[in-house]
């Protein structure tokens, strides 16, 4: 099995999911299952259709999580030494050469990517441009509109 990266932070949101679906959802189900059992005929009984549906959600994102968390390689921007180069992790301060925008983003991995958060994945056409650049670097981007170009003005692990 390969390991996907993923920020210390990714990690812990996965942990905080997992053992809320455990913990909570999970259990809560349960009683819904039996509360609809006990109204008698279950061949036409919606709500407890409905609760074996959610159930069958539940306990399939808990395995997901589990699996992911398994294979997960926790990587801590914040520790990490690379000179200046991007890397996975990394927050990039950038600025479009076309009409002067700057974006800031972080590159983090693909369950945690959220580009409302500036948080980019990693197997994205930006992110795969700018892995291994450094501040200064000009680098071309294939980008839904085109081709676009963009200077980096600071690279963060934080």
């Amino acid at each position: 099995m390969s390991t996907i990266p993923i920020t210390k932070r990714g990690a812990e949101l996965l942990k905080e999911e997992l053992h809320r679906l455990k913990h909570i959802e999970r259990p809560a189900v349960i009683i819904s299952i039996s509360e609809a059992r006990a109204q008698g005929d279950l061949s036409e009984n919606a709500e407890y259709d409905a609760a074996k549906e959610k159930q069958g959600f539940i306990e399939g994102r808990i395995q997901d999580l589990e699996s992911k968390l398994s294979a997960a390689q926790i990587i801590d921007p914040a520790t990490l030494d690379v000179s200046g180069r991007i890397v996975f992790g990394a927050t990039v301060d950038l600025e479009d050469l076309e009409d002067g925008t700057k974006l800031t983003y972080q590159i983090v991995g693909d369950d945690e990517a959220d580009i409302a958060v500036s948080k980019i994945s990693i197997s994205s056409p930006i992110a795969r441009a700018l892995i291994g650049k450094e501040e200064g670097d000009v680098v071309g981007v294939q980008a839904p509109g085109g081709k676009r170009e963009v200077e980096i003005l600071a690279v963060r692990y934080i």
